[in-house]
């Protein structure tokens, strides 16, 4: 997944889990939340959490506090492998595609598609020292345990601000606009999943990271907390939710779900800066939607029996039935019994266009959809008998619509990139070459974007109120 945006380092260039927690940390230790990816699973009323644990930091500096709705028991928690994150990104991440032209001069000749993809990659006493007991300050704990190398604890409160001063007590510096977003859980009588790390069970795992945590509850809401991983955001943060039913696509119900813009055709050159391109896509379409939306990015039936591909263009295997079981898809092996549907989104999320944590619903809507951008090769050899010139006529022209498209989607500066049309005009023969539209005008747009095709609409209309004039003066004058 690390070449995800090259995608998942650019829009993730440092990754800090923050979609349903906030951090808490010693000392002086500041964490702001950027990008994070959760796997949510939904059957009936059970619904099964996955958070990827990409903390950046010293590990024993590293905490989290999340809502759940019930005292999880200990077999309700388990610790999973990154690699399964890894995979589903991989695997549903926007992508590109490339087809080639076949040389209308010489018979045809098959190509192979090559797909290039960038994935756009039992408590210690410790940690319940306190000055206080929980009891004073209206805090219960209502279960501890010891999963991996985390060291857990279920807690109750009955106000923000004793919940507050007893973790920082605890050790825990707390943000300062936690009692706001810790209030509205205790009234909704939430309990709080509180994590941290023992170093030294960390060490004999032989990992070098956290691993994801995997928790399970039933209840009949559907829902991501995400106000707590605003608690200590300067600024918007990005989550990616991989989420599995045995129905159909999952939607957002209090905010808008709609589509990334896909199926475009775009300039050869993006290959090079997909990651940028896609970066920039998506903030150009957020900006569109109004801030407040959640896109998908890709939904189909991946259950391993369904015959036929899971994407277009596949860019990797399929998730598997060992795959299925550790994100907690547990119906989803070979004779599971069930539909497994996949759908990826993507939310960009800040305070005041995000003020509601999200509620989704599961729907019956089974229509396949990917993020998926075209990119498509001339042909090349010997160009020169009629058929090729005309082919080459239409490449030129192409090749604008392909540069307009890109303005379009990412706001980029095309006024640079004549020479993306030029080297096809300059293969034309000198007769076809004079006979072809005139020169390239562009438009310049808001923020240097160009549009080419503002541009010769303004010049055409010129021209036209120009000859109106011309005509009507030899009358004028008679008059």
């Amino acid at each position: 997944m690390r070449n995800l945006f090259l995608l998942a380092t650019i829009i993730a260039a440092m990754r800090s889990m923050a979609f349903c927690g906030f951090y808490v940390a010693k000392a002086d230790a500041t964490l702001f939340n950027d990008r994070s990816e959760v796997i949510l699973v939904r059957d009936g009323e059970r619904t099964i959490i996955t958070m990827s644990n990409d903390f950046k930091g010293d590990v024993r500096d590293f905490a989290m506090v999340v809502p759940v709705p019930v005292v999880l028991r200990e077999s309700d928690i388990r610790i999973v492998e990154r690699r399964v994150f890894d995979m589903l990104d991989s695997y549903s991440s926007p992508r590109l595609v490339e087809y080639y032209d076949e040389n209308p001069c010489h018979p045809p000749v098959m190509y192979e598609m090559d797909v290039a993809t960038s994935r756009a990659e039992v408590t210690s006493d410790k940690f319940l020292e306190n000055k206080k007991s929980p009891q004073s300050l209206g805090v219960t704990i209502e279960a501890q345990y010891a999963v991996g190398e985390y060291d857990i604890l279920i807690l109750s409160a009955t106000e923000s601000a004793g919940l507050k001063q007893w973790l920082t007590e605890n050790g825990y510096r707390i943000p300062e606009t936690a009692n706001d977003v810790l209030e509205p859980y205790i009234k909704s009588n939430l309990k709080f999943f509180v994590v941290k790390v023992d170093l030294s069970r960390m060490q004999q795992t032989g990992s070098a990271f956290l691993r994801p945590i995997q928790i399970r509850f039933d209840s009949h809401k559907f829902m991501l907390p995400i106000r707590l991983g605003m608690a200590n955001s300067t600024g918007s943060q990005d989550m990616i939710v991989y989420a599995f039913t045995r129905t159909g696509r999952v939607e957002c119900v209090n905010y808008r779900t709609t589509k990334v813009p896909t199926d475009r055709n775009i300039p050869l050159f993006v290959k090079q800066k997909f990651g940028y391109f896609y970066k920039d896509l998506f903030a150009r379409a957020h900006r569109r939607e109004g801030k407040n939306t959640v896109f998908l990015e890709y939904a189909w039936n991946v259950t391993p029996s369904f015959g036929g591909m899971k994407c277009d263009p596949c860019v990797g295997p399929p998730p598997m039935p060992r795959e299925f079981a550790e994100a907690g898809v547990d119906w989803g092996g070979q004779n599971g019994g069930g539909q497994v549907f996949f759908t990826r989104l993507h939310v960009r999320y800040g305070r005041e266009k995000f003020p509601q944590d999200l509620v989704f619903q599961v729907t019956p809507n089974t229509e396949h959809f990917q993020a998926r951008y075209v990119l498509t090769h001339p042909a090349t050899g010997d160009l020169t008998c009629s058929s090729g010139q005309d082919y080459l006529e239409t490449l030129y022209y192409r090749r604008h619509r392909e540069l307009e498209e890109l303005n379009a989607l990412t706001g980029w500066d095309i006024t640079k990139r004549q020479s993306y049309t030029n080297d096809v005009k300059n293969q034309l023969s000198p007769e076809r070459r004079n006979n072809i539209g005139g020169p390239w005008i562009p438009w310049k747009g808001p923020g240097g974007g160009g549009t080419p095709m503002l541009g010769w609409l303004a010049l055409m209309g010129l021209f036209a109120v120009v000859l109106r004039i011309l005509q009507q003066w030899p009358q004028r004058r008679l008059a």
